[in-house]
């Protein structure tokens, strides 16, 4: 008979931390890009990002706020090891035989100063707690509301987010009134078009796996 211990963790939640711990890593990544979506410009980063706000406040929904904000701190792991590796492989030589237009650019994509560094850490950890909070506190019974809460969470902590990274990463270096203005509208614009679905399509996955899942009573 199966030991009962080895299912205390519910199916949505393995699955979806799974998700959450590489969506981490891979908006810094996705960040070296600017993307054109209309009039609006934007970072390719907020995509994951997204993603990561959807999965917590869903993770929110389905196992409340304690194990969301959890869930937020060990993100962090993820998030300072791929800054740490990269690093080091920055460090290391190049093979000469590499691919020429990938040897010059390589650097140029994954490389980031110590700034923009330290302003992805502290824009991820206070804007997606940020958006946990509001999400938990907005609270409605049989997930009522859901998709506004997930909207009205999503573009509050993006704008935190925008305000932080913009101005740890560039004040001082460069004019950040209308590239913080402008990366507010767009990230609010796509919290608007992407949130609430992802929030959705979280929780009801989510509770479809955990009540396939449950142990019969006794």
């Amino acid at each position: 008979m199966e030991n009962s211990s080895s299912r205390l963790i519910a199916p949505s939640l393995l699955l979806f931390a799974i998700l959450y711990g590489g969506m981490v890593p891979l908006g810094g990544f996705l960040g070296a890009k600017q993307v054109a979506l209309g009039p609006l410009a934007v970072e390719a980063g907020i995509f994951p990002f997204l993603t990561l706000i959807a999965i917590s406040s869903g993770i929110a929904e389905l196992h409340g706020r304690a194990v969301a904000d959890k869930l937020v701190r060990f993100g962090f792991i993820p998030l300072i090891l791929a800054i740490i590796l990269t690093v080091f492989v920055l460090q290391l030589p190049t093979d000469e035989g590499m691919y020429e237009p990938a040897k010059e650019a390589f650097p140029i994509i994954v490389g980031q100063g110590w700034r923009m560094m330290a302003a992805g850490i502290l824009a991820y950890g206070v804007s997606v707690s940020l958006n946990v909070w509001i999400f938990a506190r907005m609270t409605a019974n049989n997930g009522r509301l859901l998709p506004l809460r997930g909207f009205v969470a999503a573009a509050l902590s993006q704008i935190i987010d925008t305000l932080i990274f913009i101005t740890v990463s560039f004040y001082g270096v460069r004019p950040i009134a209308d590239l913080m203005i402008g990366q507010m509208i767009a990230k609010v614009v796509l919290s608007a078009v992407m949130v609430p679905l992802m929030v959705m399509a979280v929780v009801a996955i989510g509770r479809k796996m955990d009540a396939k899942a449950e142990l019969p009573a006794g």
